[in-house]
């Protein structure tokens, strides 16, 4: 495939079937300022390492679908930050056909994971059904990605200024697994706990990889979503971060801000209500989760 790029690094160790983590790219350009964003890029990539995988970093660069982008790739997102366009899956043939820059959201990420054969892949936290959605309509494309695609991703659960309870609704129509990484409840990104208790716990990765190996023998359809609560250390008080949500919620509505744009305001508002409390979570549950995930990456190289 002409537009997919593949790095060395990357493409020899898939081909020696060595575990690799796909890590998404909106966090460079639309989830803090430069430099901070390409320093918790390179440091995301550094604990990949550490746990015995290959990091895969994945953007749209010049058109072409990059897995495993260079530092200075990761440098010249984070310095064109806002300006990169933030990509999901509608969006990857047009840039691809104009030979533009693309920053890939999770949607985007397991498309173009999958088209190179990475398998797992960190992320923060997981699109879902917006609050509203009944009027509005705005559900995330990570939904059905994570319902056709079998890239599985590990992540904090779903953002919390989502409506949680209507998203696990969602999966489970889709017939999309989420378990509990050593919990029963479903971690609210920023906090451990969400109120909604899980089907599945799992106790250690490697009984992660051998549930993943037994869905890819059977041939199902689907992702599974990996739940991995934020560090008890870094999570945030609940009731400050959902008084700050509702906050960022209504300054949003009252602004008209829908769509695409409804996640990276609220989460950046947060941020600001928070005075950085927030961003420094959600970087902490990155490292988490990308640690969590090379450690089942290579679990699953091994069986």
């Amino acid at each position: 495939m002409n537009n997919l790029i593949i790095s060395p690094e990357v493409k020899r160790a898939l081909d020696e079937n060595r575990p690799v983590v796909a890590l998404e790219s909106t966090i460079i350009s639309h989830g803090m300022p430069y430099p901070q964003n390409v320093e918790t890029a390179l440091k995301v990539e550094n604990i990949v390492r550490d746990n015995g995988a290959i990091p895969a970093t994945i953007a749209i660069i010049g058109g072409k679908l990059t897995v495993g982008i260079s530092h200075e790739e990761i440098d010249y997102l984070g310095k064109k930050g806002l300006d990169v366009t933030k990509s999901s899956r509608r969006d990857i043939p047009i840039l691809v056909s104009k030979g533009e820059d693309g920053a890939t959201t999770v949607a985007a990420t397991m498309v173009i994971a999958s088209l190179a054969g990475v398998k797992i892949f960190a992320t923060g936290g997981i699109g879902g059904v917006h609050r509203g959605a009944e009027v509005t309509m705005d559900i995330s494309a990570d939904l059905e990605e994570l319902a056709n695609n079998d890239v599985i991703v590990v992540c904090a659960g779903i953002k919390s200024i989502l409506d949680l309870g209507l998203t696990l609704e969602y999966l489970e129509t889709k017939g999309v697994p989420v378990i509990g990484y050593k919990t029963d409840q479903l971690p609210a990104f920023y906090t451990r706990e969400s109120g909604f208790k899980l089907n599945y716990r799992m106790e250690n990765p490697m009984e992660i990889a051998k549930a993943i190996k037994v869905k890819r023998e059977l041939n199902l359809k689907g992702s599974m979503v990996i739940a991995n609560p934020i560090p008890t250390e870094h999570a945030m008080d609940n009731k400050i971060i959902a008084k700050a949500i509702d906050q960022a919620l209504e300054e949003a509505k009252n602004l008209g801000i829908e769509g695409k744009e409804t996640t990276p305001y609220l989460l950046d508002k947060v941020q600001k209500i928070t005075e950085g409390k927030s961003l420094e979570a959600n970087i902490q549950l990155v490292y988490n989760n990308a640690k969590l995930a090379a450690q089942i990456a290579a679990g699953l190289s091994k069986i």
